[in-house]
């Protein structure tokens, strides 16, 4: 997948133009998925490029809310469904486009035959644009538009803000369902205090970098993904409760039985599945080892 972090003419090479999805595509889930592979499905159907136009926003913004993904996983994912042009601009170079140099300047740049979004979709200076207003714009330039349908989950749009709702509440099956995929970190492993190793139940300690959407603090059920293979896995977040003096200090940590090895500095790939229990604080630390370990019978169980 080619990446475009300016707004600039793609490289089609013998490509007949190229169909377009639209948005932020911040969590990728279910309604993202819907319009990313209406483009691709579009774009080999007639023999286009299938592209993906969305933007950056500055380090640090609230204005989509906090992340659920990393810009790599992000553009992981994206290459994974097909798409083969990816249009990333700064959201202070487009923020000023009027809904008309907006899309002049889309299909100028894309040759797009085809754009694709969602009913939720606004563009232009201050989100004047919406679907109507895209295809009145698109009519005379010939390009088609096709605007799909919020995705459903019990009975409610999907959204990136319930997805974060979800797993705010420890509602893992819920956040997964309506991502379309497992909820998954992948953050590099540092140095903790070794307490696990200590007590035999050694854990990778990853932690969320600012701006990022936290589960509910407790103990999950979880797989980790290490050069390919694949191990359950039980995962505590929160504060440490039992051996932490700080409860503003917030880790992830992850018990992997089965498995040993020197993960410092590897980003392996934690997938969340099913809430435990709270974080509680211990009177023993044998009373940590237990409960650690029970966790990881469970997860073991749950994969069998």
């Amino acid at each position: 997948m080619q990446i475009y972090p300016t707004m600039s003419p793609l490289d089609l090479g013998d490509k007949q133009g190229s169909a377009v999805a639209l948005g932020y595509f911040d969590g990728i889930h279910l309604g993202h998925r819907a319009v990313i592979g209406g483009a691709v499905d579009w774009a080999r159907a007639h023999g286009a490029a299938p592209a993906v136009f969305t933007f950056q926003l500055p380090a640090g913004s609230r204005m989509k809310g906090r992340r659920l993904l990393s810009t790599e996983d992000k553009h992981r994912i994206i290459a994974g469904l097909g798409v083969e042009h990816y249009l990333v601009p700064a959201f202070e170079d487009i923020q000023a486009m009027t809904p008309e140099q907006f899309v002049r300047g889309l299909v100028t740049d894309c040759r797009a035959r085809a754009l694709f979004c969602g009913e939720n979709f606004t563009f232009g200076a201050k989100a004047a644009g919406d679907p109507g207003l895209l295809r009145q714009l698109c009519a005379p330039l010939g390009v088609e538009v096709y605007v799909q349908p919020m995705a459903q989950f019990e009975g409610k749009p999907v959204s990136s803000s319930r997805i974060r709702s979800a797993l705010e509440g420890g509602d893992i099956p819920a956040a997964n369902a309506m991502l379309g995929a497992p909820y998954a970190i992948r953050f590099p492993v540092q140095h903790g205090a070794g307490l696990g190793r200590t007590l035999g139940v050694p854990t990778i300690n990853q932690i969320y970098p600012a701006g990022y959407q936290l589960p509910r603090y407790g103990i999950y059920i979880t797989r980790t993904t290490i050069g390919g293979a694949s191990y359950p896995s039980a995962t505590g977040l929160g504060s440490r409760p039992t051996v932490n003096d700080d409860p503003a200090k917030v880790t992830c940590e992850t018990f992997i039985p089965g498995f040993s090895g020197d993960l410092y500095g590897a980003d392996p790939v934690v997938e969340f599945f099913a809430y435990l229990s709270p974080s509680k604080k211990f009177d023993t630390l044998d009373q940590l080892r237990d409960c650690i370990q029970n966790a990881a019978r469970r997860a073991q169980e749950y994969f069998q």
